[in-house]
């Protein structure tokens, strides 16, 4: 992203970094006490005598310049930070048995979230008493009476959604009167070397969720990707694929969307295979065995998944909008494919291409039975209360899986137990967050994110006015290097965070740096062609879909962000959504010291809480208009290629005129922080104030420190003390506080500028007209969805120009609200 820019302030930066208000403080040998204040600061809450009192920011896990670590972190608490060994532990609680959505191991799993979290902040519970039904009253005052409340809380939510279960699946080549000529086995080989996935292999059957019940039969036609220029490339070559079955495979769109290609140009069904020639140089070609005797793709394995047409709309196919009630009104399924698809082994591939080559005319009979019902879906959740209420920070992760799911999800989920339990650690210390942070672990997701949409449109309106962002985590460690994708008003944010940690395992490296990452098995001259890896933002991308975060962007405009570790060149070919997915596989190829378990661990943690605990929000409303720059250059660069005249002048005036906005706003923030600092120094002056000191020289004398450290200082707990003995804030403090709720406010509202009741052509549930996923992407970002969409897919200059000016008058409009 080229019109990166850099705002530099005294006080604190775009970056996310702290501001730092030193005072001189002696007790003895004691030379200095530093007062760390994070750049966001605290809500004005009324006491008794409705006098304005300050709660402070977190004691322990803050966010600090460069050298603050979770290492720090875990000296403050007494050593109990994320480590392998919790981490480790974790994972073997979530992924020892296959907890498909909708199961009853997948009940258990979301049991174990409530277990994991009342275990860790010291609190007794009775889980059968925490599980309500969505739309209840226990289920609705969990969201909006938390206010009123101090003590954490865990609870399940059910809600009711369209599944579906594999009855009948069969392939076969027959001749034209029918007759079998071979059938394809449709099995993953198990070998026991592999203990969890041999113990399973039988009982997870392969298959795509949401795939149409059929039996059909039609000649096979090789379709490559199933994406749009493949279709166009069979048409030129005279290829009818009405009435055949379609082979494809797997990459560069969505599942779905091959599957709605096809559909739409009257195939008969589809099969979706994973090619080996995506696997790199890990191969037993290249002399690696096939798992799990080495790192090479297994033949047999096999990718299952959902088929939903999710650039349609996510969450359960018969509610969309509205959240799926055991009693709820429910529609056709539109949303699901009409023809049926099957996913396949490189093994069964294999076979039939061998029949493509010594025959014009390979005819297949597709067989797909499946049961389909409504069936309840649980949604385990939690609240950590904070000072702050209209505030909240949503910490997100799916925990169903097509299987084991060690990776996808369970990496994830293993990461946010041990998250939960550092936050139980610094709770029973006394810790209390600035902003209040909800946990999720979201259900049936691989079906078609359903857990958390059904949940975002159940509260959707408290969301929008509440929750300030999203962080998501999926499968936290699936390779070597670190990504991230992110609203770009938290792009520097996560680059800050991601600098600021160690690298899992190379000495004088960080996580951003792990980027560049390559696996144990490269082949030796391997030459990997890649740009050198800079402190640009080029590498977090904008989000598309796949994950949690959909419903909280995409439709009510918070901003969100998601991040992990993913396949590098070199590293053991990671079998998604396969039985293969399990433990033995983690540890002994992917992460066999937990290392990047560790280091997410960290990473997520430290970003919820510097979110949580930051005094003005790390949000950066100037990078998110330069990028607008750069989406309406890459809509330039479509309409020339295309030949399609269209003036996108207004959208740059538009533009512009909201990068003078937040100029501004950068500038008020300098100027509300260096209000608040000034106005503390003065009350510090005071001579009340010195009871606070009276008080940190006691906390002092408990020998907690080393005598010439740096001291992190619980400004909470000593302010409290300080209000708990009468003493209230001055009214330039008040004034101050207020000035940054307000730039506070300012932030948490720009992602929703975006946001439109109407929603996108075609597509009313997506209603971010900045970033959705691309029609004919899926997982990939289209940004300027509604412009991009009408010159690339539709080929319509006067829609175009109606979508310039539909995309001007809201930024516009977003510039006079800033």
């Amino acid at each position: 992203m080229n019109f990166l820019r850099r705002f530099p302030s005294r006080f604190g930066s775009v970056q996310g970094r702290e501001i730092t208000v030193k005072f001189a403080v002696r007790r003895g040998s004691l030379r200095r006490l530093l007062l760390r204040l994070s750049l966001t600061v605290m809500e004005a809450k009324a006491d008794k005598e409705k006098h304005l009192v300050l709660p402070v920011a977190s004691p322990a896990f803050k966010s600090h310049v460069r050298s603050s670590t979770f290492s720090k972190v875990r000296r403050v608490v007494a050593g109990e930070g994320p480590t392998p060994e919790g981490v480790r532990a974790a994972l073997h609680k979530y992924a020892k048995d296959a907890h498909v959505a909708g199961s009853d191991q997948d009940l258990v799993t979301a049991k174990v979230v409530l277990e994991s979290f009342y275990n860790s902040f010291g609190l007794s519970y009775s889980p059968e008493d925490l599980i309500y039904e969505a739309g209840s009253t226990q289920s609705q005052g969990a969201i909006y009476d938390f206010s009123s409340k101090d003590t954490p809380k865990a609870w399940i939510d059910t809600y009711y959604s369209l599944l579906d279960t594999p009855q009948e699946q069969g392939l076969q080549i027959v001749d034209e009167t029918g007759n079998v000529i071979w059938t394809a086995d449709l099995k993953e080989v198990c070998d026991p070397i592999d203990e969890d996935s041999y113990r399973i292999c039988s009982v997870v059957h392969p298959y795509h969720g949401f795939s149409a019940d059929g039996d059909v039969t039609g000649e096979l036609v090789y379709a490559n990707y199933g994406n749009l220029e493949d279709f166009e490339d069979l048409e030129e070559r005279g290829v009818n694929v009405s009435g055949k079955i379609l082979l494809t495979r797997y990459g560069t769109n969505m599942r779905s969307l091959k599957v709605q290609n096809a559909q739409s140009r009257g195939a008969a069904g589809v099969l979706i295979y994973s090619d080996i020639r995506d696997d790199g140089g890990v191969t037993v070609e290249n002399g690696f065995l096939p798992y799990p005797n080495g790192p090479a793709r297994n033949p047999t394995a096999i990718q299952r998944g959902s088929v939903q047409y999710l650039t349609l709309y996510p969450g359960d196919p018969t509610t969309p909008g509205v959240p799926s009630y055991k009693n709820s009104t429910r529609v056709e399924d539109v949303g699901v494919p009409a023809i049926p698809s099957l996913p396949l082994s490189w093994k069964n591939t294999q076979y039939l291409f061998s029949q493509l080559n010594e025959t014009a005319i390979v005819r297949l009979r597709l067989v797909n039975k499946v049961q389909r019902e409504v069936k309840p879906i649980w949604n385990s959740m939690a609240v950590i209360p904070g000072h702050m209420t209209d505030e909240v920070i949503v910490f997100g992760n799916h925990r169903d899986a097509w299987g084991l799911g060690a990776v996808d999800p369970s990496s994830g989920s293993a990461v946010m137990d041990e998250i939960i339990r550092g936050f139980g650690t610094l709770y029973k210390k006394g810790w209390k967050p600035l902003r209040t942070i909800i946990l999720a672990s979201w259900d049936a997701e691989e079906y078609g994110i359903i857990g958390s949409t059904e949940w975002g449109e159940d509260f959707a309106e408290w969301i929008g006015k509440n929750v300030v962002a999203y962080v998501n985590v999926d499968g936290s460690v699936g390779g070597s290097r670190w990504g991230a994708g992110a609203s770009p008003s938290l792009s520097h944010f996560l680059r800050q965070i991601a600098q600021d940690l160690p690298h899992p395992s190379r000495p004088n490296a960080t996580i951003w740096d792990s980027q560049r990452d390559v696996g144990p098995y490269l082949l030796p001259g391997t030459n990997i062609t890649e740009e050198p890896l800079t402190d640009d933002l080029k590498s977090v991308a904008p989000l598309g879909s796949g994950s949690d975060f959909v419903t909280f962007l995409q439709r009510i405009g918070i901003a969100s962000t998601t991040s992990g570790f993913d396949s590098a060149p070199g590293d053991a070919v990671y079998h998604y959504h396969s039985v293969y997915d399990s433990i033995p596989f983690v540890e002994r190829f992917l992460d066999p010291k937990y290392g990047r378990f560790n280091a997410m661990s960290k990473y997520l943690g430290l970003e919820v809480l510097r979110l949580a605990d930051a005094i003005v929000l790390p949000i950066n409303t100037t990078h998110y208009t330069l990028e607008l720059t750069t989406y309406t250059e890459k809509v330039a660069t479509a309409a020339k290629e295309l030949n399609i005249a269209v003036d996108l002048s207004p959208l740059h005036k538009a533009i512009s005129h909201l990068y003078d906005a937040t100029k501004k706003l950068d500038k008020e923030k300098e100027g509300a922080v260096k209000a608040l600092i000034k106005s503390l120094k003065r009350w510090h002056k005071k001579r009340f104030a010195r009871s606070i000191w009276d008080r940190i020289r006691r906390f002092l004398k408990r020998g907690t420190f080393g005598e010439d450290e740096e001291i992190e200082v619980n400004l909470e707990d000593m302010t409290t003390r300080l209000f708990e003995s009468g003493h209230h804030i001055p009214c330039d403090v008040k004034k101050a506080i207020k000035r940054i709720r307000k730039v506070n406010s300012v932030l948490k509202s720009f992602e929703a500028g975006f946001i439109s009741e109407e929603g996108l052509p075609g597509r009313n549930w997506y209603r971010h007209f900045g970033v959705a996923p691309g029609k004919q992407l899926g997982y990939g970002a289209t940004t300027f969805p509604s412009l991009t969409e009408s010159i690339t897919l539709d080929k319509n200059a006067p829609l175009a120009k109606v979508e310039v000016e539909r995309l001007s008058k809201m930024i516009k409009k977003l510039a006079e609200r800033i």
